[in-house]
Formats: structure tokens, C-alpha cells, sequence
């Protein structure tokens, strides 16, 4: 299984709410804020920082999704 972020970039769109605003707000890095528009994995911390920030779930910022085939 995969992830993909595009619940949380959908949100932050309807919150009104740039990548910059975002990591400043949950006190994230810029090297989490990398790998999320990466589609890579990132601590829970991370995701916890995200969520609070934004007043919502993980359900709310994230999905998994089937891996594509090589």
C-alpha cells in the first residue's frame, strides 16, 4: 500500500492555506513538507502536527492507496 497526501492538499485549498502558511503554523520542516508532496511516508508526529493545525483527522489529510505496478 501506498499514501498519497492529495486529501491535504485539497483542504488547505479550501482553507485557504499555502504549503509555507502550513509548515510555520504545525512547526514542521521543510524536509517533511518535501517528502509530503513527495508521497513519501513521514512521522506521526508529523501528521499529528498537520492535523491539529488544521483541526482535523488523518482520515481527513491522507489515503492509502494500492501501489502502482512496475
Amino acid at each position: 500500500m501506498a499514501v498519497t497526501y492529495n486529501k491535504l492538499w485539497k483542504l488547505m485549498i479550501d482553507k485557504g492555506i499555502n504549503k509555507t502558511q502550513l509548515r510555520t503554523q504545525a512547526g514542521i520542516s521543510t524536509n517533511a513538507m518535501a517528502k509530503l508532496g513527495k508521497n513519501e511516508s513521514v512521522q506521526v508526529e508529523v501528521l499529528n502536527k498537520i492535523c491539529t493545525t488544521l483541526n482535523c483527522g488523518v482520515d481527513d489529510i491522507l489515503e492509502f492507496v494500492a501501489a502502482e505496478e512496475e
